[in-house]
């Protein structure tokens, strides 16, 4: 069979599995969530197998420490996956729910109702969870879905999808509810960006190259998830021992993901005071800083920034830091490199903490607190199925919530025009 009639069998098999599932109650829904939960823990020894074999692959293509840390399975992750959707299981289903009814003159009633978008498509890269996330979320929220994970993680993907998909057919779901395509050929992005015919909305989530090809070659629409630079602004009114744990959080508690900070601004009154804490704290942690002139007057060790770092998402430990003179330098940075994901500032004034959340653009704005937390489950939406950085229809963590539309639904009596 041929890349375009594997993915043309998959598209007609998740159309079909989207109306069932578009009139699923949730009890059912539920009910295979839970199973998909049960299967995880249960066949876990198989899933760890698989991805031992993409670790083992990963290492002697010599992908990244912090790739490597996106690839990993191990049996705690596993438990979070199935946990994720057991939470999925306890949130409300969006699906059917009536936001809004009015009457006209005429006296037609029109309702606004929550229904599912229909066939999702995920693109992703080496992130074995974001198949179990997607999957989870979709079905919670009637929606079929076909996966394209990265080549870096297809073994462990294929395990993932096996055993949830099997436990979702066994609680009642139809089969094409949940598909992977399993084919490493690049041949199979190309047809699923034009794939109009069987998927309603493309969803990319990875690094700047693959969300860049997907909305510049894709006649599918498509949310756009987004590249983290995120900020952490230390302003002169700061507790610097709060702004040390925030900076050290955000940027070491875990590197490779996308609201992870990557650029450190602090404002010139307290960069004398703070930079050498925090440096050291950094350092401890391995982190590399490269720093504007200032920094490096502070920090000796550190490396020179240029132009190109204050734009750089790193997934690595590597942080770009510059010493700002004021807040409206700070704010102007931001504006300039950021990519309106996730910003935050660490203050003790009132009114500069408020002016910072209404004039900062992004999907999450902080104060006071680690951009670590811009993430589905934290934000206690269960899974996530990414973070979008655009505007239309979805913004930010994407929960159940953002995975369904709407349609008017109007009741007259014999009402012409």
């Amino acid at each position: 069979m041929t890349i375009a009639a594997e993915l043309k069998d998959k598209g007609l098999k998740a159309k079909k599995a989207a109306r069932f599932l578009a009139n699923l109650n949730t009890t059912k829904k539920n009910e295979a969530l839970l199973a998909m939960a049960e299967a995880l823990e249960k066949e876990k020894e198989v899933i760890l197998e698989a991805n031992a074999i993409d670790m083992a692959d990963g290492k002697e293509k010599g992908l990244s420490t912090a790739l490597l840390d996106r690839l990993l399975l191990n049996e705690k992750r596993i438990s979070d996956m199935a946990e994720s959707l057991r939470e999925l299981v306890a949130l409300p289903d969006p699906v059917g729910e009536v936001t809004s009814m009015w009457k006209r003159p005429n006296g037609l009633e029109i309702g606004r109702v929550r229904v599912p978008l229909g066939v999702i498509g995920i693109i992703y890269e080496a992130r074995p969870n974001v198949t179990v996330d997607a999957a989870g979320l979709c079905l919670k929220t009637g929606n079929a879905v076909i996966l394209r994970g990265g080549s870096e993680a297809i073994n462990s993907n294929k395990a993932l999808t096996r055993v949830i998909s099997k436990a979702a057919e066994a609680a009642g779901i139809i089969e094409g509810a949940i598909q992977l395509i399993e084919t490493t050929d690049r041949e199979a992005v190309k047809i699923l960006l034009k794939a109009n015919d069987y998927l309603d909305v493309l969803i990319p989530r990875g690094g700047a190259g693959l969300i860049r090809t997907v909305v510049e070659n894709a006649t599918v629409p498509v949310i756009e998830t987004g590249v983290g630079n995120c900020h952490v602004y230390v302003d002169a009114a700061a507790d610097l021992e709060m702004a040390n744990n925030i900076v050290v959080n955000a940027k070491t508690q875990r590197p490779a993901v996308c609201n992870a900070m990557e650029t450190l601004l602090v404002h010139e009154k307290v960069a004398d005071e703070f930079l050498p804490i925090v440096a050291e704290s950094l350092k401890e942690k391995g982190v590399t800083i490269r720093g504007c002139e200032k920094t490096r007057a502070i920090v000796p060790w550190a490396k020179e920034a240029t132009e190109e770092d204050w734009y750089t998402e790193y997934l690595d430990l590597i942080l770009a830091v510059r010493v700002v003179d004021g807040f409206e330098t700070a704010l102007d940075h931001i504006d300039k490199y950021g990519t309106k994901h996730t910003e935050a500032i660490v203050t003790q004034d009132y009114q500069t903490a408020r002016e910072f959340l209404a004039r900062v653009d992004a999907a999450a704005v902080y104060v006071n607190a680690s951009t670590r937390f811009t993430d589905g489950n934290e934000f206690g939406f269960g899974a996530e199925i990414g973070i979008s950085t655009q505007k239309l229809h979805a913004r930010g963590p994407m929960g159940p919530e953002q995975l369904t539309t709407f349609k008017y639904i109007i009741y007259g009596s014999g009402q012409i025009r």
